[in-house]
């Protein structure tokens, strides 16, 4: 009797439908993962939208405590440094004032304009913190 290779009989390596099976599910599991990979990566940098109206915002209660006023001419450099961008580029930061309030304001910008849930944060002068779900 004549002994046969294991191999003679068998495949010899990967079919194209082999291979185009594992790429299509790859394909799928990337599909489903990338938008939620996007979405979290939009709420972590909302951080960064909350960190700068928070330390703005200091800056301005800082200079009403001393001037009594959110509006003072002693407080142009705060204000100025108010409307700013943030420093990821990710939201601008904006202020709208007076002597008695003020209103700061992070909208979302470049890559982060994508977040449709949080498009603008704000605080003011209260402390007031919008949209809550953001924060």
């Amino acid at each position: 009797m004549k002994a046969t290779h294991p191999m003679s009989y068998g495949q010899r390596g990967v079919t194209l439908v082999e291979l185009l099976v594992v790429v299509v599910i790859i394909a799928i599991l990337a599909a489903i993962a990338y938008p939620s990979y996007r979405n979290q990566v939009m709420r972590s940098n909302r951080t960064e939208a909350r960190v700068a109206l928070e330390q703005r915002a200091l800056q301005i209660e800082k200079c009403f405590t001393r001037f009594m006023s959110y509006a003072s001419e002693q407080c142009a450099a705060s204000q100025e440094a108010a409307n700013a961008q943030t420093p990821e580029r990710n939201y601008q930061v904006t202020i709208v004032g007076t002597e008695t309030t003020f209103q700061l304001t992070a909208t979302a910008i470049n890559g982060q304009a994508a977040d449709t849930a949080c498009p603008a944060l704000t605080i003011d002068e209260r402390g007031r913190r919008l949209p809550a779900a953001c924060w």
